[in-house]
């Protein structure tokens, strides 16, 4: 017992005022100093990729921004005529113009209008802009909504409606924002009351997560300094929030639970803990490596949104390691037998211990011994069930989602639609960023006339045709709206024209201008090829890295081969759920969603690195357990069973937890963070039964002893060599069984 987690555990418990007032000064010192530090966030040039990146960043250079473009649409009732439609638009024009943030009007009514009606002249746009910083449009765009909608009320039977990226960011933050607040705000009390259940007392429930929630709070100070380096956005706070509470709960969980067995064998609570410290606290190290080395993966994924989450959650769970190994033992070393049964719990946990882990060892004794019995049969199934959930996944098909994405309940998707309609294209439209010495001058001017006529007379794209220019002039945008809702085959087919066509002939041809075309869909397609082109080099390097730990650290060839085939496996059916809900439908208003949309583009690589760290967690925990009992002399298929045993309720509680919080982010309205919270959620609840449950045990028994085969050629790998004692290490192995009075006694070292 002389490892790092055990040294670790040995001083915190001989400090334990020293390691938790430590603790507890740092998390407070982070948190103060990142809020008083502030948060950098990126912008749209930094996120965007490809073409889309190259026109973002010349509109960022040049202080222009699209952002701050909006419209009112106008449209009448039936039988109103045509002077009463001037009448409105010239009031609506009118009354826009009279606002202090509101600049460059353009009316139907004025010369060279004509293109902001509709084809069936029943529409009409008004558009405008927002004055100021274009970034902080969405702030000031309040009274112009409001100044909108009491045109709409002054006006009944008519359609008077506001729709623009300030605008719609506006009611989302409004909306959709809410539900990202409910849904952290939920977290705790969810998990506080899936571990009250398991332990049914509240001091146990409540210490992993405090901690886990203390380690969230320093990660979220220390995230904010750090995006001084490497710029944030506003979903890694989330992010950071649903996998600190998961892998700080299950540390915690695993920790805590070994702590307990050893003392309710009759050890005294110095043994208990230094045992725990040299068992679990080892595979809670291992494991935390092996979720960096995970996370570490989306730093490859080539844009900074990925680099913010991979940096947020790798703080996270250094932190939460840090805190399981060090806080965690001087608690239980102060609390001793307390932190189970103080005077705070619950009913049925005046049952025994003993008694509770007898019905727990009976119930998982019925549910391994025919998988055990038959574990070439368990396998097949097993395998058969995952690769038939998984088979869906053939057809994925991502794109980034938009507003058709969003429910239809919202207001915001109801304008959008309603602008769709009488405007196809205006709601998303390409943007052609045109950058010249004089964008002004004869050529450039003539050749952006003729990218308008050859647009449209594609068919698949549409008036109005819209150009704006800086005060510079050295900076044209060409607003081009395209066919399709944003994101579809349409659009995508219209994009391709535009780029491969239309561009090339039009203003490529002049010299000295640099052309390129970015919107809504050009920067989902820009971002899909990204990922296209890094998924194998983040994959690789995921399983590369993953496989080198755990060959060290188990010393073995077949265990981190057969770790990457069952994670890949668990991935793979998730994705296939994804598929099947959210694009075939099959059960989509279980989960609030509609069928025929699409797998955002950036959730299948996140949840490949977040799944693939996650179950990590319970594969180390489970085969450290296996491990120490085949390096004591127990022979792998009893070890197995009695690992099985001894971790199942740990495993359980720690996947309810996890299962529990990501079901929370399933709830919320936004189709990208529906996915991943029933993704990961899908994911966990077959890794922790389906995997550990029966492939695993499955697998371990039909391999018996090449379970831990490692050839010669590797025998300098460090690492500890198994000792294969059989006598006093195989008793070490387990708790011993005792007395149930023998349970009661104090556990910890002043109890």
């Amino acid at each position: 017992m002389t490892n790092l987690a055990a040294r670790c555990g040995r001083w915190s418990a001989a400090h334990w005022k020293t390691a938790v007032l430590g603790w507890l000064a740092l998390v407070a010192v982070l948190f103060m100093v990142g809020k008083t530090a502030g948060i950098r966030e990126l912008d749209d040039a930094d996120t965007a990729t490809g073409q889309s990146a190259v026109a973002e960043r010349i509109l960022q250079d040049a202080g222009f921004d699209e952002h701050a473009a909006e419209s009112a649409l106008v449209q009448p009732p039936p039988r109103a005529t045509r002077a009463e439609l001037h009448a409105v638009l010239a009031q609506v024009a009118g009354r826009l113009r009279a606002l202090p943030d509101v600049q460059a009007v353009r009316s139907p009514l004025d010369p060279g209008g004509a293109g902001l009606v509709s084809r069936d002249g029943r529409s009409a746009l008004v558009r405008f802009e927002i004055a100021g910083d274009p970034e902080d449009a969405s702030g000031r765009v309040a009274p112009i909504l409001a100044e909108v909608a009491a045109l709409q009320r002054s006006h009944p039977g008519w359609t008077i409606a506001q729709f623009g990226p300030a605008s719609a960011e506006h009611e989302l933050d409004a909306t959709v924002g809410a539900d990202f607040q409910r849904a952290e705000r939920l977290t705790l009390p969810v998990t506080l009351l899936v571990l009250l259940v398991a332990f049914g007392a509240l001091v146990a429930a409540a210490v992993p997560v405090v901690l886990a929630f203390s380690a969230v709070l320093g990660t979220l100070g220390l995230s904010a300094l750090v995006s001084h380096v490497f710029p944030t956005t506003d979903t890694t706070a989330s992010v950071v929030l649903l996998i600190g509470m998961a892998v700080g709960v299950d540390y915690s969980l695993f920790y805590l639970r070994r702590e307990r067995e050893e003392a309710a064998a009759g050890r005294d609570g110095r043994t208990a803990l230094l045992r725990a410290a040299a068992t679990s606290g080892q595979a809670v190290l291992i494991s935390g490596a092996t979720v960096v080395i995970a996370m570490a993966g989306m730093l490859l994924a080539g844009n900074p949104v990925f680099t913010s989450a991979g940096v947020g959650t790798i703080l996270v769970v250094v932190m939460a390691v840090a805190g399981s190994l060090t806080v965690l033992p001087a608690l239980l070393a102060r609390l001793g037998h307390r932190v189970e049964f103080g005077r705070l719990r619950l009913p049925w946990s005046r049952r025994s211990r003993r008694g509770r882990r007898a019905a727990t060892g009976r119930l998982w004794s019925a549910f391994l011994t025919p998988v055990l019995r038959r574990p070439a049969a368990a396998a097949l199934a097993a395998t058969a069930f995952l690769v038939v959930l998984a088979l869906p996944a053939l057809g994925l098909r991502t794109g980034l989602p938009g507003f058709a994405d969003l429910p239809s309940d919202l207001p915001v998707v109801r304008t959008y639609e309603r602008f769709q309609a009488a405007f196809p294209g205006t709601s998303s439209p390409a943007a052609v960023v045109v950058e010249a010495a004089d964008v002004t001058a004869p050529g450039v001017r003539a050749a952006i006339g003729e990218l308008r006529s050859r647009a449209v007379a594609t068919g698949m794209m549409y008036e109005p045709v819209v150009v704006r220019v800086n005060p510079a002039r050295t900076v044209a945008v060409v607003e081009v709206p395209i066919a399709g809702g944003g994101d579809d085959a349409s659009s995508h087919r219209a994009l391709e024209a535009l780029r491969e066509d239309v561009l090339p002939a039009t203003v490529g041809r002049v010299p000295g201008v640099t052309a390129a075309v970015t919107g809504e869909t050009a920067g989902a397609a820009d971002f899909d090829d990204l990922m296209r082109r890094r998924a194998p080099l983040v994959f690789a390097f995921v399983l590369g890295l993953a496989f080198v730990l755990l060959l060290v650290t188990f010393r073995s060839l077949v265990v981190p081969l057969k770790a990457i085939v069952l994670n890949l496996l668990s991935v793979a059916a998730s994705y296939g759920v994804l598929v099947a809900v959210f694009q075939k439908g099959w059960g989509a208003g279980l989960v609030g969603a509609e069928a025929g949309g699409t797998i955002a583009s950036w959730v299948p690589l996140f949840l490949f690195v977040i799944l693939f760290g996650l179950s990590m967690d319970y594969h180390v925990f489970i085969l450290s357990r296996v491990r120490e009992l085949v390096d004591a002399g127990v022979p792998t298929r009893e070890a197995v069973a009695r690992s099985i045993k001894l971790t199942a309720g740990t495993v359980t509680s720690a996947a309810a937890v996890m299962v529990a919080v990501f079901a929370i982010f399933a709830t919320l309205r936004t189709a990208d963070i529906k996915q991943v919270g029933v993704g990961l959620a899908v994911a966990v609840l077959l890794d922790a039964t389906v995997i550990r449950a029966i492939l695993l045990p499955a697998t371990m028994v039909l391999l018996g002893e090449r379970n831990w085969y490692l050839p010669r050629w590797l025998s300098w790998l460090p690492g500890a060599r198994p000792r294969r004692d059989a006598g006093a290490a195989a008793a070490a192995a387990q708790p011993d069984p005792v007395p149930a009075g023998a349970a009661a006694r104090p556990g910890g070292p002043t109890g």
